[in-house]
């Protein structure tokens, strides 16, 4: 349906966008997260846009913003054929495509093929494909093996056994899963279902300049670095991943670990390179890989990270990977911001993100919040 012309999506108290500096940097930019939260209109060509619109920019100066589209209609501006701003965006129409494609995916028994999906959306496969990866984030096929493994996480802990997990899962040989079980779950399904039990994890508290740490780290790396001002609260939230694993106090080694990367916090100077054991969607890997790449003292985009990995449709995705993250500082997630630069959320404090990046040297917009 086609929302009303003079629907406001926000209000201007809520809006990221406030100065026209800041819309224009995000019309340069193409942010998609500024789209619906204002329009702007070229009075060389009498038409108006979103600001995710692929059209060539104009020149500053021929350039004027509206809070909504009727706003620019009254103003006396057509919509552009190519954004459609007065509609649904063709962004829109392929998210329903591709989200269709996913129900298809997760009601079949075994993952449908490429043909069969690109087909029932009337697209060529090659189109679909590409399509699907933009949106998504990840292929039709990783997409398939990640709802796949969600269904065998949920079989697992709804206390049915190993094998009708498996193949209720859709895998169609347990040999070929038991290869694959460590990168499937982290650890043999045994221990999976029954919470990480048997797993041993070595954590400690500790305090730093940004409040309390919590570290925890199993045999192949860290696995949690939680930050915050309470050691119940961080042990919690710790537990709530962990339920069932051994949790064992820290040797002299691991709290030698401990202090490097409380060093790092409090002076970040070089990469904290340390092993690492996280477990997450296909998706989420790939985020949080990528945001390991940003160095040091800058910061990215939401829709930056998206296109650095090939995804530039899926910034919201990538938002969303940012806040699970369950690794601070090692998975540098406070080093991604707003288009237009201001600070976003983050999962341990907005103000301990700027403190993370002002201690970094970064850039930090002085903008509201």
């Amino acid at each position: 349906m086609t929302p009303a012309l003079n629907q406001r999506p926000m209000t201007i108290s809520a809006m990221p966008f406030e100065s026209d500096a800041q819309r224009w940097a995000a019309v340069l930019a193409r942010d998609a997260t500024a789209d619906g939260q204002f329009f702007y209109s070229v009075r060389t060509t009498g038409v108006f846009c979103r600001p995710s619109c692929a059209a060539r920019p104009a020149l500053r100066k021929n350039v004027g913003f509206h809070q909504t589209a009727a706003d620019a209609v009254a103003a006396g501006f057509r919509p552009c054929k190519r954004c459609r701003p007065d509609g649904r965006s063709p962004e829109d129409v392929n998210a329903d495509k591709i989200g269709q494609a996913c129900r298809m995916i997760e009601d079949a028994e075994t993952p449908p093929s490429l043909e069969a999906l690109a087909t029932a959306l009337g697209l060529s496969p090659f189109h679909f494909h590409r399509l699907f990866k933009s949106v998504v984030g990840i292929t039709p096929k990783a997409y398939a093996a990640a709802h796949r493994a969600g269904r065998l996480r949920s079989g697992l802990v709804q206390d049915q056994t190993v094998t009708s997990a498996i193949y209720e899962a859709g895998f169609n040989s347990s040999g070929r899963f038991y290869e694959n079980a460590n990168a499937i779950l982290g650890m043999t399904p045994n221990a999976f279902r029954k919470g990480g039990v048997n797993i041993a994890i070595k954590v400690t508290t500790a305090s730093c300049a940004h409040g309390l740490v919590l570290v925890g780290a199993t045999d192949k790396g860290i696995c949690s670095i939680l930050l915050g001002e309470d050691r119940d609260m961080l042990i919690a939230d710790f537990v709530r991943r962990f339920p069932k694993a051994q949790v064992i106090a820290g040797d002299e080694n691991f709290n030698a670990v401990v202090a490097e990367i409380i060093r790092f916090i409090e002076a970040p100077k070089r990469s904290l390179n340390l092993p690492l054991d996280v477990q997450g969607t296909a998706f989420q890997q790939r985020v949080w890989q990528a945001l390991r790449a940003i160095p040091i003292g800058q910061t990215r985009s939401y829709a930056q990270v998206a296109e650095s990995m090939g995804a530039p449709k899926s910034a919201r995705a990538v938002a969303a990977a940012c806040a699970s993250n369950p690794i601070a500082v090692a998975i540098p997630c406070h080093r991604v911001v707003r288009g237009d630069g201001s600070l976003s959320g983050y999962r341990w404090g907005i103000e301990r993100k700027r403190r993370l990046l002002s201690d970094e040297g970064a850039p930090v917009n002085k903008l509201k919040d």
